[in-house]
């Protein structure tokens, strides 16, 4: 599961990249994808939004069985 949600968040890159941002996967245990937002969308107000509605939506439609949240870590 690890290695698919690691490609799923490499389609995601590329558009938080033309903003001056990254992700950087970090782990993944019972449901929950822990990433690092770096660059722009590190500490960006629109951060929460980007995780949520962008990352964790499209993480969810691909695994909808395997993935419960996405969450931030420093």
């Amino acid at each position: 599961m690890t290695d698919k949600i690691k490609a799923a968040i490499e389609d995601i890159r590329p558009f938080l990249q033309s903003h001056g941002g990254d992700v950087e996967f970090v782990s993944y245990e019972e449901g929950v994808v822990n990433v690092r937002l770096q660059g722009a969308c590190q500490g960006c107000s629109g951060a929460r939004m980007t995780l949520k509605n962008g990352i964790q939506r499209v993480l969810q439609e691909q695994f909808p069985d395997d993935v419960k949240s996405v969450e931030a870590v420093e």
